[in-house]
């Protein structure tokens, strides 16, 4: 029983002395941090701002306890890192540029000391920079037709098949000041759109404008197929003239066109071809009396140095040339004689049928062979027969009932283009 009652009164002295210490502990904890119910950083200097408002739910800083702290004991390691602290961040900030405002918590920190600070003024609140607008891409303009537009356009200047086109589509109606050289070897030709939507012949005229051009080149002809490289220097040359003129440009297909041109070229050069009869003299014939037979039946003298017989339109149906291929000069008609000329049909130039053969070419022969006492003969200058009238009657209706399957009408302006 004994042994109890010491360890009970033990442990009440124990448990008294543990009393004792924490009220010990306890009264140095409120001589240096102040009450011990709050948190030892609670009255800090240090705010924490979002969006330029204090934290908390009222939106302004608390205004601390009124009670005065005991100085902080300069060798206490915490309150000398605060002070450290507190005089770096201040120093820093001095050395930074100036602004207009200062912070809360710059100017708590330069007031310095535990001087409770003042109630919480107005903050002045810095005006935010107004948004500026983001900077709007320049859209290129428009032209005044769209290239789309413009290639869908069927114009009798050209034909698909063998001109090679280019389209030029201006922003601006211009003036053309001179007209581009486009190729040496082959012909191409220059159609404008006007401002008003009529399509002409491209020439520089003071104060006519045009707002688009639609350039094609003869791709096909007597001088050849047009090669691959030559139309690519066309597109550059396009190219180069359209934007001196500030236009864009559309080009045909290089391959696809030239695919079409190459078998159009080798269809040409089949029906490309010239029936030729000759007017033969067994003793001469005077120049003079030849051009006054010849002229005397509508052909007239050419620059070229040859005879021609043209349609209602002007172009030539037959031609008539020395048998030795000298040029006719009316110098040398007035004082030379002759053994003879020959008559000449272009088969992709002359009207199809035979009315054409039979009426014209072979009519106007005889009746020239009977003016002037001459014999017709061929090539191996043989007496012509009549089979042999029908075999170059068959053969030239031949080849113009293959030019009319593709399309191109014999002594069309088509065919005077293509065959030139």
């Amino acid at each position: 029983m004994i042994y109890i009652v010491l360890f009970l009164a033990a442990v009440l002295a124990v448990v008294a002395y543990n009393m004792y210490q924490e009220n010990q502990y306890r009264k140095k904890v409120r001589d240096q941090f102040g009450h011990s119910d709050k948190d030892a950083l609670l009255n800090s200097k240090t705010s924490h701002v979002r969006d330029g408002q204090p934290s908390g739910s009222s939106g302004v800083m608390q205004k601390p306890q009124a009670e005065v702290k005991k100085p902080a004991k300069p060798h206490d390691p915490a309150l000398l890192s605060l002070q450290e602290q507190d005089a770096l961040y201040i120093a820093k900030h001095k050395q930074a540029a100036a602004s207009p405002f200062k912070t809360k918590i710059e100017t708590v920190l330069e007031e310095g000391g535990t001087a409770a600070p003042s109630p919480a003024a107005p903050q002045p609140q810095t005006e935010k920079p107004a948004p500026q607008a983001a900077p709007v891409p320049q859209t290129p303009a428009k032209p005044l037709i769209t290239l789309q537009e413009l290639s869908k356009v069927e114009l009798p200047w050209f034909d698909v098949r063998f001109d090679f086109i280019s389209y030029i589509a201006l922003t601006e109606a211009a003036e053309l000041h001179a007209l581009p050289r486009l190729s040496n070897r082959h012909r191409y030709q220059i159609i404008g759109c006007t401002t008003d939507d009529h399509f002409q012949v491209a020439e520089p005229i003071p104060g006519l404008r045009y707002q688009a051009f639609i350039i094609g080149v003869q791709a096909v002809s007597r001088n050849g197929l047009a090669s691959q490289e030559e139309l690519s220097a066309f597109n550059r040359q396009v190219d180069a003239f359209a934007q001196s003129i500030g236009g864009r440009t559309l080009h045909t297909d290089l391959a696809a066109f030239i695919e079409v041109a190459s078998a159009l070229d080798a269809f040409c050069a089949r029906v490309d071809q010239t029936i030729a009869i000759h007017l033969v003299s067994p003793t001469g014939i005077s120049g003079v009396e030849l051009r006054s037979a010849v002229s005397g039946v509508g052909f007239t003298l050419g620059e070229d140095g040859a005879f021609h017989y043209a349609d209602e339109s002007g172009s030539t149906m037959f031609s008539i040339c020395a048998l030795n291929n000298e040029p006719f000069t009316n110098a040398l008609l007035d004082n030379q004689s002759y053994k003879g000329f020959s008559m000449l049909l272009d088969i992709p130039h002359s009207p199809a049928g035979e009315k054409t053969f039979d009426d014209l070419f072979m009519d106007l022969a005889v009746r020239l062979s009977g003016q002037l006492n001459l014999n017709l003969v061929n090539d191996k200058m043989e007496e012509v027969s009549t089979q042999w009238l029908k075999d170059v009657r068959t053969y030239v209706l031949a080849r113009q009932e293959e030019m009319l399957k593709v399309g191109i009408r014999p002594g069309s302006q088509t065919a005077l283009r293509l065959f030139s």
